[in-house]
């Protein structure tokens, strides 16, 4: 089949679809791929690299197969025709007047993020491959902004303690946010309203934070069901003296379909340390902090930093992009069978209706 490229052109986004490398393996199985000119530029691939491991460069939108990072543009749409299957992050959930205009184009669409969590399936899994970056990225952000060291320094003036890093929610994100943090030498506390994660975050030497009063809550699927108001007053309650004691936080909290849980109150930010800094990668969906806000940096009265990123895999969009082009290639490889329950559960536009 032709798989085209397009160039990204979303505000923010530094991705590329299909990286050089994945090119090479598409060729080899006898594809053919049509890369948008300057397409991977942003992401340290230029047309040259993709003409020598294959590619093609010219008009994406003719091919059967559309894989993009970004959900399309109102005037990208419009290039989609009854023949084309695009694949990309399309958000469903946040966007359902960008699937009915998908739709109206008589394509069919598969959303990335909808990709089963099943065992056959991680290899597609793209939310979690972009969620490693998210929490590799946020720990770095932290530790420049923290004016303190991370790790304990032991130096002829005296000895420096390490870091108190404290995360919130420990899906793929968080725990890579753990790992990263106790590799610059901070003590980490972590916490999740799913108990299945005790162990991996003990793993990885972190103390698990437990609260009491709420039971097991995680949801179908892996992810984290929505609290009720009196489980998130016991959650806000039990958490304010962890965050007065530590230096940075990392916010990871999602629930899909949803707002982002509110798990740090104003309160809780006007008792942290003056120089402390909240991370809070929640805040494409308002914000696991009362105080985020969206795409800025700002220090509060109280001399506390609160960083609210936007798409925080664009940042690194090298490595974000080679991951996401693995994902993309296991799609491809597994084939659009609409049979397959790992196709199924990604499709989201068919036949002209959104499903």
């Amino acid at each position: 089949m032709r798989i085209g490229v397009p160039k990204e052109r979303l505000d923010r986004e530094r991705r590329v679809a299909i990286v050089p490398d994945v090119v090479r393996r598409l060729r080899a199985a006898e594809h053919e791929v049509v890369v948008e000119s300057g397409a991977g530029l942003t992401a340290g691939a230029p047309d040259d690299a993709f003409v020598a491991a294959g590619a093609s460069i010219g008009d994406p939108w003719g091919c059967e197969v559309v894989a993009k990072v970004a959900p399309p543009l109102d005037d990208e749409v419009t290039r989609l025709s009854s023949s084309t299957i695009l694949v990309g992050f399309l958000n469903p959930l946040g966007n359902p007047a960008g699937l009915e205009a998908i739709a109206a184009t008589g394509a069919t669409a598969l959303a990335m993020e909808k990709i089963p969590r099943i065992s056959r399936a991680q290899s597609m899994d793209a939310l979690s491959s972009q969620a490693t970056v998210s929490g590799y990225r946020a720990v770095l952000i932290a530790s420049i902004e923290l004016p303190r060291f991370f790790p304990m320094f032991m130096t002829a003036a005296g000895t420096v303690p390490p870091a108190q890093v404290l995360v919130l929610g420990a899906g793929v994100a968080g725990l890579q946010a753990i790992a990263t943090a106790r590799r610059l030498g901070a003590v980490v506390t972590a916490f999740d309203i799913r108990s299945a994660v005790k162990e991996q975050i003990q793993s990885l030497g972190a103390r698990f934070f437990e609260v009491e009063g709420i039971g097991d809550a995680e949801a179908a699927g892996g992810y984290a069901r929505e609290l009720t108001p009196e489980e998130q007053q016991l959650q806000r309650d039990a958490l304010s003296v962890q965050m007065g004691k530590s230096d940075v936080i990392v916010t990871t909290a999602l629930v899909p379909g949803r707002p982002a849980p509110k798990l740090i109150p104003a309160s809780a930010v006007e008792g942290m340390k003056p120089g402390s800094v909240i991370v809070d990668l929640a805040a494409e969906a308002g914000g696991n902090c009362e105080l985020t806000r969206p795409g800025e940096t700002f220090v509060t009265d109280g001399g506390v930093k609160v960083v609210g990123p936007l798409n925080l895999p664009s940042e690194m969009a090298e490595h974000a992009s080679s991951l996401y082009a693995r994902n993309i290639l296991s799609l491809v490889e597994l084939g659009f069978d609409f049979d397959d329950e790992v196709v199924a559960g990604a499709t989201v536009v068919r036949g002209g209706k959104v499903v």
